[in-house]
């Protein structure tokens, strides 16, 4: 059985990022191996995770099912990202959840309303978020 975190509050941002993209992998109720391959290769090469604990990825992975299982679970999960994560990092953890979300080459329809809430609860410029969103696409463009 993965542990999960007890205490929330103790949520480091590292935690955060990661749980911005588990969550955003999970937005379609599938979790595709793509996208765990991204997350897990994004923690283990961005400068903002050097020594972050990649175990901790399961225990985050499973906290964040555990709050989607709660009634107002989303609302939940913004409220501990929000306050785990400093402001200069909202960006950073947008441009994360685009990658992921983008890692396996499709957005379903469920995943670009998901990033449009990420970006809305991260108070992303619309300029910004435009500009991420291009580079997560031109990233993962897949060579049909």
């Amino acid at each position: 059985m993965v542990n999960k975190i007890k205490d929330l509050s103790i949520m480091s941002s590292q935690d955060a990022l990661v749980s911005i993209m588990v969550a955003v992998s999970a937005s379609d109720d599938k979790v595709s191996k793509r996208e765990l391959l991204s997350i897990i290769r994004i923690v283990e090469h961005l400068p903002i995770f050097s020594g972050y604990d990649k175990s901790r990825i399961k225990i985050i992975a499973q906290t964040v099912f555990d709050i989607f299982e709660e009634e107002d679970g989303l609302e939940a999960l913004f409220g501990l990202i929000e306050q785990s994560l400093p402001q200069r990092l909202f960006e950073t953890a947008y441009a994360l959840a685009c990658d992921v979300a983008a890692a396996d080459g499709m957005l379903e329809e469920i995943e670009i309303r998901f990033l449009q809430e990420i970006r809305y609860e991260l108070n992303i410029d619309r300029l910004h978020g435009a500009a991420i969103e291009r580079g997560a696409r031109a990233r993962h463009l897949l060579d049909t």
